[in-house]
């Protein structure tokens, strides 16, 4: 077992902070086999009725699985997309491909058709493991795909392989493949600004590039009786490796509730019900509690994490005042995570800033002329690319990785590498990172950050629509929502029932969150020299 990161002052934590990263990891035995197999592992939470689990029962029964997922061909390296709730048979399902040496591509169930299709097409997913509730999807997407199994849980429906039946007759044991941390072990797809969502493909040193960052955030995680939730989805990487992964990773239950929509009410009983010590609360459900004007309700809470948008004092002081704990914010991204943030209990929280580096993550500012900048100067955030949270490469795009990555050279020649976020932001005298802006135009909606890129595609395969382009606009509740500026092929005419209908449209067609929640309508989108769109100026137009 790999200790939790010594020291109870900053300076102890990182000062000659070095990766504890062995030559052989593999997640899935880490999170289960590693485990006391009495442990209570999972508390599932489905419609008031409860169920748990303990690391015995994840160990089995990803054994199982992966003895399944290997009488159906998957071999070391292929990828298994995984589209389920929290639950079970999520969690399983990841430590089953892990343990084959497999890449699991996790999917959220909010997806339509064009944005599934695009990720199992690009990831050649050998299996897609879903429920009935997404079936229907899955099997309009796949039509089209090569050599891809469908992996249903629960009872069998006709010609698709029921999981749970399967795993009635598969094998008990199964020896996991001898990975190495630096082998692919999951790829998480993010949007970014131009062209097709890219796939930022992780090794399995991933999960312990994780822990300091996830230690801290918890106020030094675990301690006895500590219980993990978030409401965020185990489909991104908030939720699998913010949570689900670290909290396994240290022999902790996490609770699994596979609800759809997020009820303040619901969540406080949730939180008192089930003696909830370390919750992941994205800024719109903070926003939505605080709303609520719960009442004070004596809970087992000591630390609250969120990230994603800056909270400010107000909501931070509700907090103290509401639950009577602190709420540590987090700074991270899909392509490297858990970089920079707060830990209460042992260092200054100044609101407003993004914290200071967790141990062993290395973050820095590049500055105008692409050399690192000094103190309060504002550049892009970058972080050194021998980090173990930062992603091996995306999945099929050359291109892309090539940009996302900068060679700096030293005074002494050496050269270093180093990830480009597209964040910028400044450091100050004292090392707390404060955020300014994107580089770029990505939108961050209640959580998700969301490229315009594949919503103006999407805008653009409606008959009426010439041109298109979206931006982030402010919103109280989710901090930005989507707005397309539309201009109309000749014969379409502006109104409020087409503005719905181009909604409707990109809402059934890629992921609920990333629909346009407002429609306008142009003669003319504002243009560069170079035919490119003026994005800044239709945000000066809102």
């Amino acid at each position: 077992m790999i200790e939790r990161v010594p020291g109870t002052t900053y300076e102890q934590l990182t000062t000659n902070f070095e990766w504890p990263i062995p030559d052989r990891f593999n997640i899935g035995t880490a999170c289960s086999d590693n485990q006391d197999p009495e442990a209570l592992a999972l508390i599932e939470v489905v419609d008031g009725e409860t169920r748990t689990f303990t690391f015995g029962d994840l160990s089995a029964q990803s054994d199982k699985l992966a003895n399944v997922l290997r009488s159906l061909g998957v071999q070391r390296g292929d990828r298994v997309a995984v589209m389920l709730p929290q639950g079970l048979a999520c969690g399983i399902s990841h430590l089953a491909a892990y343990k084959l040496g497999a890449v699991s591509v996790p999917l959220t169930q909010l997806f339509g058709p064009q944005a599934l299709n695009y990720r199992l097409a690009d990831s050649a997913a050998r299996v897609v493991v879903t429920d009935r509730t997404s079936l229907d999807l899955v099997l309009e997407v796949s039509t089209g795909l090569d050599d891809v199994t469908i992996l249903v849980t629960g009872p069998g429906s006709g010609e698709h392989p029921s999981m749970d039946a399967l795993m009635e007759l598969a094998a008990e044991e199964f020896e996991a493949e001898l990975t190495t941390a630096a082998d692919p072990a999951l790829i998480i797809y993010t949007s970014g600004t131009t062209g097709s969502p890219k796939g930022a493909l992780h090794a399995h040193r991933v999960l312990l590039g994780h822990l300091p960052g996830f230690e801290l955030m918890f106020d030094h995680f675990p301690q006895d009786d500590d219980r993990v939730w978030t409401p965020a989805d185990w489909a991104w990487i908030g939720g699998l490796f913010d949570v689900l992964m670290p909290a396994w990773f240290h022999g902790r239950p996490v609770i699994a509730t596979p609800r759809a929509r997020f009820d303040p009410e619901a969540v406080l009983r949730l939180l008192v019900e089930h003696r909830v010590t370390a919750t992941f609360l994205p800024p719109t459900a903070l926003k939505m509690m605080r709303q609520a004007e719960l009442p004070r309700t004596e809970t087992s809470l000591r630390v609250i994490m969120s990230g994603g948008e800056p909270l400010g004092r107000e909501t931070l002081d509700w907090s103290r005042r509401h639950f009577g704990v602190d709420i540590n914010e987090i700074y991270g991204q899909t392509e490297a995570n858990l970089l920079v943030g707060n830990s209460s209990e042992v260092w200054e929280v100044r609101p407003g800033s993004m914290g200071r580096p967790f141990p062993g993550h290395r973050p820095a500012i590049l500055d105008a002329d692409d050399a690192l900048a000094p103190t309060d100067v504002e550049g892009e955030i970058i972080l050194r690319a021998d980090d173990p949270v930062v992603m091996l490469r995306y999945w099929n795009n050359p291109a892309a990785t090539e940009n996302k990555f900068v060679t700096l050279t030293g005074p002494d020649g050496s050269e270093t590498r180093w990830l480009r976020t597209g964040d910028l932001g400044r450091v100050d005298e004292d090392g707390y990172f404060w955020f300014s802006s994107r580089e770029d135009d990505v939108i961050t909606s209640a959580g998700y950050r969301i490229g315009p890129a594949e919503i103006e595609e999407c805008v653009l395969g409606h008959p009426a629509v010439a041109l298109v382009a979206a931006v982030g606009i402010p919103d109280e509740l989710r901090g930005q929502v989507v707005k397309v500026f539309v201009k109309l092929v000749d014969s379409f005419e502006a109104s409020e029932e087409l503005a719905e209908e181009i909604r409707l449209h990109v809402r059934k067609r890629l992921a609920t969150y990333e629909y346009p929640r407002e429609v306008a309508f142009l003669d003319k989108l504002p243009m560069t020299t170079t035919g490119k769109v003026r994005r800044q100026a239709l945000r000066a137009l809102v």
